[in-house]
């Protein structure tokens, strides 16, 4: 669970660079590196959606704030 965790934290950053480099230079790096094929680009970007997904439900099944209150 813990490798999984910080796996989907390492896309979602790098996905998050990718978004303000192409934002503050129209570089698209996920085209650039699946070299212009759709399927793999589209694989990178589901890729994110499954991190983010994870995250949701590791924040609510874990609960990692509770130690906080």
């Amino acid at each position: 669970m813990k490798l999984t965790t910080l796996f989907c934290c390492c896309v979602l950053i790098a996905l998050g660079i990718c978004a303000a480099v192409y934002a503050l230079s129209g570089l698209n790096l996920p085209a650039l590196v699946s070299c212009g094929n759709a399927a793999v680009y589209r694989c990178l970007l589901s890729l994110g959606g499954v991190a983010a997904l994870w995250h949701v439900f590791w924040l609510i099944a874990f609960r990692p704030t509770r130690p906080l209150r």
